[in-house]
């Protein structure tokens, strides 16, 4: 127990939980964007499998970061697109369609890994580039501080900056307003002249750009190749935690980093010769702990809500 407390509260393993929470911050921010539009789906996890894909690949053919970013937006817009199309054009489940496009992405991208490198397991032959890290002048030189939040992947400063932004877009702009109206009452939205369609692809088309960052950071950031299935649920932890968050982005955001921390401190039992087994599945089971906790709390709230609305039922028939 003294290892793992002196492995915990170092600025090392602070470090730690910001590196392995830039997926889950990302992931719930595109999360929350669809649970505003009415559009949540459980397609974030080839969403951003595909995205990781194509920018590894994008990445190693042109030997620029930039094009591999924008690699791995087209593989995971094109994950989301299709979603879209069968759900809103085709009218088919959105779960089932959800779950065929995660099946479609996580074989998809084992078999063009082999044809390209006839390997099912990793990419680590291609030449694949990693988006650089940044040390922030001046915080960089700050003890304890400076180790802490200095020197992170680019993409993880981007998932923060993003968090502010979709809280700008969904909260403050004119589209965000019609991405909510759509999402709570697309009927009404309709009638006001909303276009409601275009909407919910418009909200598919940003949450899948948000996603796929996630993605482009598994394989040109967390790891500097592509892997089989190396989103290791990470989708589905992000729609938990924006579901914690109760879809606004700085509850989103502390989630994130709650499992995130969670997956820090399983990295550490790692090394300390802990059971596989239990550590390997900490992380999933502070998903299920923290989705129990939000299911009894809206439970709760659902309680006083229709016992408030009973007394004022109750008052006015006494009144009358």
């Amino acid at each position: 127990m003294d290892k793992i407390f002196a492995a915990i509260f170092t600025p090392e393993f602070l470090f730690s939980v910001i590196r392995v929470s830039t997926p889950l911050i990302l992931g719930s921010m595109a999360a929350l964007i669809c649970n505003r539009g009415g559009m949540l789906h459980i397609a974030f996890e080839g969403i951003m499998l595909s995205a990781a894909f194509f920018g590894m690949l994008t990445s190693a053919v042109t030997q620029s970061v930039l094009l591999g970013i924008l690699g791995a937006v087209a593989g995971g817009l094109l994950i989301s697109l299709l979603l879209g199309y069968f759900n809103l054009v085709l009218n088919s489940d959105r779960t089932l369609t959800g779950i065929a496009l995660n099946t479609f992405a996580s074989a998809g991208t084992v078999f063009a890994l082999y044809l390209l490198v006839q390997d099912k397991g990793t990419s680590s032959s291609l030449p694949s580039l990693v988006v650089p890290n940044i040390d922030i002048p001046l915080l960089k030189d700050i003890p304890v501080l400076g180790t802490i939040l200095s020197g992170h992947n680019a993409l993880t400063y981007a998932a923060f900056l993003i968090v502010f932004l979709t809280y700008l877009i969904i909260f403050r702009t004119p589209l965000g307003l019609r991405i909510r109206t759509v999402g709570e009452n697309p009927n009404a939205a309709a009638s006001v002249g909303i276009n409601v369609l275009k909407i919910r692809f418009i909200t598919l088309a940003i949450s899948a750009v948000v996603a796929s960052l996630a993605g482009a950071y598994m394989s040109m950031g967390y790891l500097s190749w592509f892997s089989r299935d190396m989103m290791a649920g990470r989708g589905f932890m992000s729609i938990a935690a924006q579901n914690l968050g109760a879809a606004l982005p700085l509850p989103s955001l502390l989630a994130s980093l709650a499992f995130g921390a969670v997956t820090a401190l399983a990295n550490v039992l790692q090394t300390l010769n802990m059971p596989s087994e239990i550590i390997q599945a900490m992380p999933y089971v502070a998903t299920l702990i923290g989705l129990g906790f939000f299911g009894y709390g809206a439970q709760k709230s659902s309680q006083k809500r229709s016992k408030a609305v009973l007394e004022k039922a109750r008052a006015a028939e006494e009144k009358a």
